[in-house]
């Protein structure tokens, strides 16, 4: 382990009785990358400007899609072992 790197990254959060409930790291559209920022001023400020109509929509909130405000959470990034 060379030096982690703490970041920010973006948790998605749903509970519905279909699926149960489900987190995972957001990521970027088109890759497998997670979206990561340096602050956790900059991750909620994205999470505002991206997800912020799910606070206004009671009916992706409500089953049967169960949806949440996705959350920054701390993540440790650290080099990949050869």
């Amino acid at each position: 382990m060379r030096n982690p790197a703490t970041l920010w990254g973006v948790r998605w959060e749903s509970r519905c009785r279909l699926d149960g409930h489900t987190t995972f790291l957001v990521r970027h559209l088109g890759t497998r990358l997670p979206v990561l920022f340096l602050t956790r001023a900059e991750a909620r400020a994205w999470i505002e400007d991206v997800y912020g109509y799910i606070k206004l929509r009671p009916d992706i909130r409500a089953e049967p899609h169960g949806w949440r405000m996705p959350k920054a959470v701390r993540v440790t990034v650290e080099e990949a072992k050869p």
